[in-house]
């Protein structure tokens, strides 16, 4: 089973994904945002250090931008929190908040489509989460509106290899 995960900040859609491996007896959390560091950013580290705590003993918590081969290397269920920090950390690491996306677009691609690869090919439950951006107004600046389209097709192709999809809104589920 795979399922996505999805809806707007502090709509609970992390909890929920949460609760859906609650019954699993190994779990890999696949955190790929950038660390937590209270000194430059304490509101971050707040935010890291909530999920933290949530998270049962049992589970295994992997700090990589590489989703793909977090997936591919665990064992058992997997929990990939959030899709939207994997995107952030990828344009990142391909200097592309300043580049015209002909430069490093096909090689976001690649890594979307290893991703997408792993999901599909990994044989335990995985739940993915991700940010619903869609929604709103559009940004006034060029990078709000890269991550916000790109962020538009990461979660199709990752819905594509989903066998559900889940809205959360104000800490309600809607089944897509």
């Amino acid at each position: 089973m795979k399922v996505l995960v999805t809806g707007g900040v502090r709509s609970g859609k992390s909890f929920h994904a949460e609760s859906l491996l609650v019954g699993e007896p190994q779990v890999t959390y696949v955190a790929p945002g950038r660390p937590a560091d209270p000194d430059l950013d304490p509101e971050w580290a707040a935010r890291v250090a909530t999920h933290q705590a949530r998270r049962p003993d049992h589970w295994t918590t992997v700090e990589t931008h590489d989703v793909a081969g977090a997936i591919a290397a665990a064992d058992g269920a997997v929990l990939v929190d959030c899709l939207g920090t994997w995107l952030t950390a990828a344009i990142d690491e391909l200097d592309g908040w300043d580049k015209t996306m002909d430069d490093w677009q096909p090689e976001l691609m690649r890594r979307l489509d290893d991703m997408c690869a792993a999901i599909s090919a990994h044989d335990s439950l995985v739940v993915a989460v991700t940010n619903e951006v869609g929604l709103g107004v559009v940004p006034e600046h060029r990078s709000g509106r890269v991550f916000r389209d790109l962020l538009g097709i990461v979660n199709q192709r990752v819905a594509a290899e989903c066998d559900d999809v889940l809205l959360v809104v104000a800490g309600r589920v809607l089944r897509l």
